[in-house]
């Protein structure tokens, strides 16, 4: 095994690192959706290892006691079929006008179905438990990117957020390959059209330059010689097939390699490249650290995934405790995405009945709604969250969720002194200390007694400082 990078060494194992509740609500923030006060001073008490040994024990694979039903309820919407079979059946014997018509409720009621798994997922994401699997099916939701813009079946699309879910702390070969098989990655990505006669480049193409090695580290011929591999890879309806007649079987060269290689190949050579492990550090590194991975940091990492076979458990450990994940220029240092800063406040907020079709609209003007990336680079994040028009919106969107909680906010905050009130709230809702000036602003908004407006009030400002902006 090779030696880890000084920074990739457990915080604590050098002079003045010290494990306390700022850390441990550092730690929810970045490797889940962000922690209430019970979950705080839970992780605190655990100490580090016991806290991240907490977060990342969870199932490999779906169950259906991690919610409360085994998947989105999508039986409620009219004409949604949901499956292929399904489909077939409601056209047969139609005329061509009354497929057209068939195929335009076919669609509308596919549109209502993606944002019924969106809402289905959201609420996971707020109140499941098990915050870091989803934490990190949403991460690599953005890595092995697909849209419900383009693959018109809201069923493949929740087939393959089982698949995130599945491998999110998994094994990334298994993981690089089963989305080589995903019904809907091959739609979005037109595998489905690749064929021996008339190659399609577009998975071969995102699978070395997005999901595996980054730009640079393969040719052109190698993009040319991976689609001939991945030629009758496809689908019919929600189950992979090959399509042995369509698959290119002759030589190929693919990253100095030759011979008659198929997709499952080309995923192992693109694994044996030194850069792969590293690559993948490097989005880690990027979603969970901050915005400017050091080179040899995520090149140790790298290794650390390739020593471990490709095994992500152990290598998320590693960088969730390390003394580079908790060192201070990286506390506070990332700004909230969307989904991060609506799930987290709900968390905070303790809002278990969170309705996704009111904070819909408001994730759109946001910039990020789950199931829609703009494109196969999933959502550029980090200052791109942040413009006059998003803030009025993210501020807004805050206000109008802490409004529902409405009268039970006084009744849990446990302070009745307005300086009591503001430390509670600001523990609450930003975890780490803040200026002088600032909080005395907000014991000043509070007046001379605590009041139902006054405290609610207060917690708007809290939630329009820069500071709740960032995780």
């Amino acid at each position: 095994m090779a030696k880890l990078h000084p920074m990739l060494e457990p915080f604590g194992s050098a002079p003045g690192e010290t494990w306390d509740r700022m850390h441990a609500a550092h730690l929810l923030n970045r490797a889940t959706f962000g922690g209430n006060d019970a979950d705080v001073a839970e992780a605190y008490a655990l100490g580090a290892v016991g806290a991240i040994d907490k977060l990342l024990d969870f199932p490999d694979a779906p169950v259906e006691e991690i919610s409360q039903t085994a998947g989105p309820d999508l039986s409620g919407i009219t004409d949604y079929p949901k499956t292929a079979a399904d489909r077939r059946q409601l056209f047969q014997g139609k005329t061509e006008e009354e497929k057209k018509v068939l195929q335009q409720q076919i669609q509308q009621a596919n549109n209502e179905a993606v944002r019924e798994v969106a809402g289905w997922w959201m609420r996971r994401m707020a109140t499941g438990p098990y915050p870091l699997q989803e934490k990190l099916a949403f991460f690599w939701h953005g890595h092995f990117t697909t849209s419900a813009r383009d693959e018109r079946s809201a069923w493949l699309m929740w087939g393959q957020n089982e698949t995130l879910r599945t491998y999110a702390a998994g094994n990334f070969a298994k993981f690089a390959k089963a989305m080589a098989h995903d019904p809907a990655m091959l739609d979005y990505l037109n595998n489905q059209q690749n064929k021996k006669a008339h190659p399609n480049e577009n998975f071969a193409r995102e699978l070395m330059e997005l999901f595996t090695l980054g730009i640079g580290n393969y040719t052109e011929n190698d993009v040319k010689e991976g689609a001939r591999a991945f030629t009758g890879w496809a689908h019919n309806g929600e189950e992979y097939v090959f399509r042995k007649f369509d698959h290119d079987d002759g030589d190929k060269t693919f990253l100095g390699r030759r011979g008659k290689f198929d997709g499952t190949d080309v995923v192992d050579i693109i694994l044996q490249q030194p850069v792969c492990g590293a690559y993948i550090a490097s989005r880690l590194w990027c979603n969970f650290v901050n915005e400017d991975p050091d080179p040899a940091i995520c090149q140790s990492l790298g290794q650390q995934l390739r020593d471990n076979n490709y095994e992500l458990r152990p290598v998320i450990r590693i960088l969730l405790s390390s003394r580079a994940f908790h060192s201070d220029q990286n506390l506070g240092g990332l700004i909230k995405s969307p989904v991060q800063l609506i799930v987290g406040l709900a968390r905070q907020m303790g809002l278990d009945d969170m309705r996704f079709g009111k904070l819909r609209d408001s994730l759109k003007q946001m910039g990020q709604e789950p199931l829609m990336p703009p494109n196969v680079k999933g959502w550029p994040g980090g200052r791109q969250w942040i413009n006059t028009s998003t803030l009025f919106v993210r501020q807004n969107t805050a206000l109008q969720m802490i409004a529902e909680r409405g009268a039970k906010i006084r009744r849990n905050d446990g302070a009745n002194r307005p300086d009591e009130a503001v430390d509670a709230w600001l523990a609450r809702l930003i975890q780490r200390p803040v200026a002088a000036d600032r909080r005395d602003i907000l014991v000043k908004a509070l007046g001379n007694r605590v009041t139902d407006d006054s405290l609610r009030g207060m917690i708007g400002l809290i939630v329009s400082m820069p500071e709740f902006q960032l995780c």
